[in-house]
């Protein structure tokens, strides 16, 4: 029997107790029939592929667990493309056929992770209520009365619903994490740029973000590392520049005086004042911090120019086919008729003017608590007042990518309405990892549970952990990755997950022979002039650690490997002697990527 929500630690569980890929495909089946909102997909994957595609798992990989995402089913937003699946964006005369999947899609597939359908959204990613939308609106799991945000709608319904483990959604003005505060969920964020969206939709093309959607943020956090990853073909991808944050006497920006601004709901108040005492009690610093220059930048996101990108977007399809609009989406879009170049110059001016101005209330904090919306409505009002209602529920997100920041949100708990709020960590660019900690820390002690059920536990193993006096360090580099074969000889010795990050350049990685199960090899070579490879940073309890490097074979040994940003970290290394000979994939960026190649070939 398996639990309500479907997250990874259950799932991983459940796959080592016996359980197969298709075992837990027939389940998704079962639900997803049984579920009473009828408006989360667009296009389910039918049943018969879902159970093709699980055997198909079990024949390229068949021991349990042996990829990162092995039989993990998830649902992707209708913007962007499985290959076997239509792409709409909620607008059956826009649909096409794509002949490939989007980049994250295809990285995730190649984990082992399944495609259960593509979901219902506010048309072309214009919303973040879930009501614009021809296939219906779908509902909060905790009221159908009320509506489910968007404009990753039928994502977060899946996953707070039980029926995915996880779902991608995009965010341009808050899309992946206004969805997860209604639904009880947390939302990652990422840097503009660090997930591909090559195979998306653009809504704003230039500040669009693909998102994920999963009941913790361990969860979420593990998968997004497998989804990022520079790609060439998307213009505005970047390479990460991991950045970090003080472990100790973190100064968390909160919101002071007339920019508090909740629009009489008082449930959602409340839960953002609790959550600033969670934040206290987890030992950060409160620091009132003045939200109006990131309230102005807000702002231009659909008053200022940029509204002219999601024109671009469309603009064809609008000219042929404009009719075929959701009425509001298409008075949103049809706004950006007539801006100029002059206006889109004097927008990107003032931005700039009011990023210089935010500088000064970055030096009061290292990051900043806001709640992920400041109220919500029920479907019958916002489709009563639909951009008026809708502008209110980006009060405090539509900054956010404008600004290029990282942000994670989280359940905060409920109010007396019965209904979830939610708040939202926020940091410069590249901070992802650093702020997870956190953000994991302030759901657990939400007590909010996961998705619908309010009773859930989190589990222990999705745990992020941070960097103290208590715990060593210590980089992997091959078979001790996230979902690994050999993995659960840290996570047995109390081992948390503390980032994935890359070497500096000048290390070479070959394949070893004669290693079962198949190993890496690390080797310096200065000089060499490559981009770094992918590794992840463990913390281990100092009994652990010593138990975990007592057992390391020759020819591996633990030395000091130097990271991309020049600091360094104990890691496994190999004796150059036994690299002679040996298959070298450097190229290739990590051992993750060469099993991926191994599996695709």
């Amino acid at each position: 029997m398996l639990p309500t929500i479907l997250d990874l630690t259950s799932l991983r569980a459940a796959y080592e107790a016996g359980k197969s890929p298709l075992d837990v495909i027939e389940t998704v089946i079962t639900r997803r029939a049984a579920s009473k909102d009828p408006a989360i997909f667009i296009t389910p994957t039918p049943d018969d592929t879902l159970r093709a595609e699980a055997r198909a798992l079990m024949e390229r990989a068949p021991e349990p667990n042996s990829l990162p995402l092995w039989g993990i089913p998830f649902a992707v937003k209708d913007n962007i493309d499985v290959a076997e699946l239509p792409t709409t964006a909620a607008c059956p005369a826009f649909a096409y056929n794509p002949e490939k999947d989007a980049t994250v899609v295809a990285r995730l597939r190649a984990a082992g992770a399944i495609v259960i359908g593509k979901t219902n959204l506010d048309q072309f990613a214009t919303g973040l209520n879930g009501t614009r939308s021809p296939h219906g609106a779908p509902r909060s799991v905790f009221d159908a009365d009320y509506i489910s945000g968007g404009s990753s709608s039928g994502s977060a319904v899946t996953v707070a619903s039980g029926l995915a483990t996880f779902a991608l959604g995009t965010d341009t003005a808050g899309s992946g994490r206004v969805p997860a505060a209604f639904n009880n969920l947390v939302g990652i964020k990422p840097t503009p740029g660090l997930l591909s969206n090559t195979g998306a939709v653009p809504a704003c093309k230039s500040v669009d973000c693909i998102t994920i959607f999963a009941p913790t943020v361990g969860d979420g956090v593990a998968i997004r590392k497998i989804a990022e990853g520079f790609d060439a073909t998307d213009a505005f991808s970047r390479r990460a520049k991991p950045a970090t944050l003080p472990v100790a006497g973190l100064r968390l920006g909160v919101l002071d005086g007339a920019e508090r601004e909740f629009f009489g709901d008082a449930n959602v108040e409340a839960l953002y004042d609790q959550a600033i005492e969670r934040a206290k009690a987890l030992g950060a610093t409160i620091v009132p911090f003045d939200y109006a220059p990131f309230r102005e930048a807000a702002s231009l996101l659909y008053d200022g120019p940029w509204v002219a990108e999601r024109l671009a977007a469309v603009e064809d399809f609008l000219a042929s086919n404009a009719d075929d609009f959701d009425p509001t989406v298409r008075k949103i879009i049809e706004g950006a008729k007539g801006k100029t170049a002059v206006e889109a110059f004097n927008g990107r001016y003032k931005l700039e003017d009011l990023r210089r101005q935010t500088e000064a209330e970055w030096a009061k904090a290292d990051l900043l608590l806001l709640p992920t919306a400041p109220t919500t409505y029920k479907v019958a009002d916002m489709q009563a007042d639909p951009i008026v209602l809708n502008g209110r529920l980006g009060r405090y997100t539509n900054f956010v990518n404008l600004l290029d920041c990282a942000a994670i949100a989280v359940p905060a708990g409920f109010g007396d309405n019965g209904l979830p709020g939610g708040v939202t960590l926020i940091a410069p660019a590249f901070t992802d990892d650093a702020l997870a900690p956190l953000a994991d820390a302030l759901h657990r002690a939400a007590a909010a549970g996961m998705g619908i059920d309010r009773a859930a536990v989190i589990p222990e193993q999705s745990r992020v952990a941070s960097l103290t006096d208590d715990t060593i360090a210590i980089a992997v580099v091959g078979a001790h990755l996230t979902g690994m074969p050999l993995n659960h000889e840290l996570t047995t010795l109390g081992g948390t997950l503390v980032r994935a990050c890359r070497t500096a350049g000048d290390y070479r990685l070959f394949v070893l022979p004669h290693t079962t199960p198949q190993k890496p090899g690390l080797v310096r070579e200065p000089g060499h002039d490559g981009l770094g490879l992918e590794i992840e940073v463990w913390a281990l309890p100092p009994e652990g650690f010593g138990r975990f490097v007592a057992k390391i074979p020759a020819p591996l040994g633990i030395g000091k490997v130097t990271l991309e940003d020049g600091s360094s970290i104990s890691c496994f290394l190999c004796e150059a002697h036994a690299v002679k000979g040996a298959e070298e994939i450097t190229a290739l960026g990590g051992w993750r990527s060469y099993m991926r190649s191994k599996s695709a070939a």
